[in-house]
């Protein structure tokens, strides 16, 4: 068998996801893009994302959407979680539509009455989490680590009670 052969019939290779501690921007950027990708590719039947408003996720790029694209089918479930989704239906007008085309899979609460920087920032996921720490500075912690996992699980899980349904996936005009 020819190397050429051998690497077409060979499984895809996971997405190396970052694991430890990270600072900047572009780190937690790049990582968001990561793990939509790796939720497609290791097929994650769970998706949590919350922040405050998701003004600086790059959730609006068009490989972000392709990435959830690939990633919504039967039997997977996100939950959307944020102080306010106004700066998120407006500068991510890609993802709006997403949300509206997938709304089957897709919960969303807003907690109104949270002060800003209170909700923590995070992508969850039964494998793999993403916290941003300092949304100012973007220090960020990565971590496949299951003890982070649950911790943090049961954190978003009383945010998600103190939540109301918001982000509805279309709006009734008169």
């Amino acid at each position: 068998m020819s190397d050429a052969e051998a690497t077409d019939s060979a499984e895809p290779v996971p997405l190396a996801l970052p694991e430890g501690r990270l600072v900047g921007r572009v780190a937690f950027t790049d990582a968001v893009r990561q793990a939509i990708g790796a939720a497609a590719s290791q097929g994650w039947p769970m998706l949590w994302l919350v922040d405050d408003d998701f003004a600086d996720w790059p959730l609006g790029e068009r490989s972000v959407i392709a990435g959830l694209n690939a990633w919504a089918r039967r039997g997977r479930q996100m939950r959307l979680l944020a102080r306010d989704f106004t700066a998120l239906r407006a500068l991510h007008p890609r993802f709006a539509a997403w949300r509206t085309t997938w709304a089957h899979i897709v919960e969303a609460h807003g907690v109104s009455h949270a002060s800003p920087h209170e909700l923590p920032s995070v992508i969850w996921t039964s494998s793999w989490t993403l916290e941003r720490l300092d949304p100012v500075r973007s220090s960020l912690v990565a971590s496949h680590a299951a003890e982070r996992r649950v911790a943090l699980h049961e954190r978003l899980d009383e945010w998600w009670m103190k939540g109301r349904p918001a982000f509805a996936p279309t709006t009734l005009g008169l």
